[in-house]
């Protein structure tokens, strides 16, 4: 509850100088010329002001003091003149002068958006002790204030209070409060308060509905938020570009990309022309969908509509264009985006995309070529720049030339960062030297930063595959107790390491605590335990892997059939061969290059009746779709020449 504390309006000393310092037309004439739109002189102004009070012999007229506190509020969202106009209403309360309550309105609004709450509650309190009682707008600005400061309780105070003063609120102050709401992430409270202005008779707006609208898109209730939509048009509320935008990038990020199409144009329908915030979403959600051809078909749009991208929408159909392998459309864009009389000037975001795109395909030299642009351009790389080199060099091979953008990064005083030490602990490990690796994960440690599932899996399989399976499991009790705990990839190769060392019982422990843990094995579990206990003989353990796997509905592939295949051959397992031969018939395998010569090797060890590589297809020759055949192409052929072998296949 706020303390009023009250005094008298004017003071003895006040009446002395407002009397004996008369207003003067000329005075008042020359300081509202000055103020005037759209040629104020503001700083001018406030000196003639200043010299007139100081003197005393000519003072503005009280409504000339109002005006100038109404044009000093405005200079201050242009110029930051706030001070100015707090001065002018100081010497106006000075004079015995009561501003009026536009005036007050207009201060408090200026404290509110400068995040002056507090002296914005002070000022309200000092106007009623002035007798200017505060009316609805000064009520709607304080809660707009607090509402987007954050502080939704207070507004909701001000609301209280403002309805004991019997003042109703309307849809502008229901619409702060449920804007507010949706601002802290408070959906519900924003929706019962929306039903109860419906309750109350007050027919919501188009701010109402997008508050409510958005703020559904960014639950992810993108249902709920199309027929928000729908009902607002129901309504006959029509809705403006920032509810169509708000929907249409809530849909875009949902993945919802062809509603968001359908809405895109409803809104042309509808005569609510899209701006370039609203075309810059729908390229960015046609983009991360891959259609691409939809997305530059909408920027030529945005061009025929005499709307000119900028380097938003640039750099955001590059990203769709890297990513989704169309580095070369990339570079010609940017091509003709380089030219001189292009009014995009590329920035260190778009030389990002294009040198992430080319170091992905491998192509350092025209990465290079893009670097140097880049320079030539006077356009500072960032730490992405460099982290994105530095990657490519690794992943070529090429550590001379990543070290020295290395260098460039210490040089220019950057930072690294945990994407910095990420990219080279990957492209050592590729390399194959584990130990600069090693020493980089334990550096980035000591820098403060928390080494990623990513960076302790890449450690951990390349410990597995050279051999070191106890380093590997002493890593993997450190990342148990981490910030990042062990994911089902991290099992996956702390088994295959295991078992590949043949701790069996360990590897069966990994398992056990890989399901407590509440992992389910995917394909790669189960394939890489059929494998392992495949080439340890273990073909019982292996086959009841085999039924697990096809229990859990995940098909087994050719290296699962071939794993199986290579373990019973080397068992001297003929029916147990021929079992299989006729699981993989009744599924249909897509057989490679590796499986059909192991068919191949186990069918000669079956019989020795018939000399069966004169009757089958040269398999050391590509097929018609690539290096892969389907089993019964092979199985069929197989079946002709050794019926004994009673193959099945459809």
């Amino acid at each position: 509850m706020l303390i009023r504390k009250t005094f008298p309006i004017t003071t003895f000393h006040g009446y002395i100088k407002l009397f004996s310092s008369l207003p003067s037309l000329e005075l008042d004439t020359q300081l509202r010329s000055l103020c005037e739109i759209p040629n104020s002189q503001i700083p001018e102004a406030f000196s003639l002001f200043s010299r007139a009070v100081e003197s005393h012999n000519t003072l503005p007229s009280p409504s000339t003091y109002n005006f100038l506190v109404h044009a000093f509020s405005r200079g201050f969202n242009r110029n930051g003149e706030f001070g100015k106009a707090i001065e002018v209403y100081r010497k106006m309360v000075s004079y015995g002068l009561s501003p009026d309550i536009v005036s007050y309105n207009i201060l408090i609004n200026s404290l509110c958006k400068e995040g002056k709450l507090k002296e914005s509650m002070e000022l309200l309190v000092e106007m009623e002790n002035l007798g200017c009682e505060p009316n609805f707008v000064t009520y709607s600005i304080l809660m707009d204030g607090f509402c987007k400061n954050g502080q939704v309780n207070e507004a909701f105070g001000l609301l209280k209070e403002m309805e004991n003063l019997g003042l109703e609120a309307d849809v502008v102050v229901y619409s702060t409060l449920i804007n507010g709401l949706c601002r802290e992430g408070d959906f519900e409270k924003g929706k019962r308060l929306f039903d109860m202005m419906l309750a109350k008779g007050i027919s919501p707006n188009v701010v109402t509905y997008g508050c409510l609208i958005h703020q559904l898109c960014r639950i992810g209730k993108l249902k709920e938020a199309s027929e928000m939509f729908n009902d607002m048009m129901g309504r006959g509320i029509k809705p403006d570009v920032v509810t169509y935008t708000g929907l249409i990038d809530g849909l875009c990020k949902g993945g919802l990309v062809v509603k968001a199409k359908e809405v895109f144009k409803l809104m042309a329908l509808e005569g609510e022309e899209p701006n370039n915030v609203t075309y810059n979403v729908m390229i960015n959600g046609l983009c991360k969908e891959g259609m691409i051809s939809d997305a530059l078909q909408t920027l030529d749009e945005m061009l025929e509509k005499g709307l000119r991208p900028d380097v938003v929408s640039y750099n955001t159909l590059l990203m769709g264009l890297c990513s989704n392998g169309k580095v070369d459309e990339a570079m010609k864009l940017f091509g003709v985006l380089s030219k001189d009389e292009s009014s995009i000037e590329p920035d260190v975001i778009m030389f990002n995309m294009l040198l992430i795109g080319l170091c992905k395909e491998g192509r350092l030299d025209d990465a290079m070529e893009i670097y140097s642009k880049m320079a030539k351009r006077g356009v500072v790389g960032s730490l992405v720049t460099y982290n994105t080199l530095i990657g490519g060099y690794l992943q070529m091979g090429l550590v001379n030339r990543a070290m020295e953008f290395w260098k460039h990064v210490l040089e220019f005083g950057l930072v690294p960062d945990s994407a910095t030490y990420s990219v080279m602990i990957n492209g050592f490990c590729k390399m194959h030297m584990l130990n600069i690796a090693k020493g980089l994960f334990c550096k980035m440690k000591a820098s403060g930063f928390s080494p990623s599932e990513i960076n302790y899996n890449t450690i951990m399989a390349s410990l597995c595959k050279e051999g070191s399976v106890e380093q590997a499991r002493t890593l993997f009790q450190e990342m148990k107790n981490s910030d990042h705990k062990p994911n089902l990839v991290t099992f996956n190769t702390i088994i295959d390491g295991t078992l590949k060392s043949g701790d069996i019982k360990s590897a069966k422990g990994l398992l056990s605590e890989m399901l407590n843990m509440g992992f389910q094995p995917d394909t790669l579990t189960f394939s890489t335990l059929i494998n392992r206990f495949s080439k340890l003989g273990l073909m019982d353990e292996a086959k009841k892997i085999l039924e697990r796997m096809i229990a859990s509905n995940l098909p087994p592939d050719s290296f699962v059939f071939d794993s199986l295949l290579k373990g019973y051959y080397s068992r001297g397992e003929t029916e147990e061969i021929i079992e299989l031969l006729h699981q993989i018939a009744d599924k249909g395998v897509l057989l490679d290059t590796e499986l059909t010569s192991t068919i191949l090797m186990c069918i000669c060890h079956c019989t020795d009746k018939v000399d069966i590589m004169d009757f089958l297809p040269n398999f050391a020759q590509e097929s018609s779709e690539g290096t892969s055949i389907l089993s019964n192409d092979l199985l069929m052929k197989l079946d002709i020449y050794l019926p004994t072998l009673d193959l099945c296949y459809e």
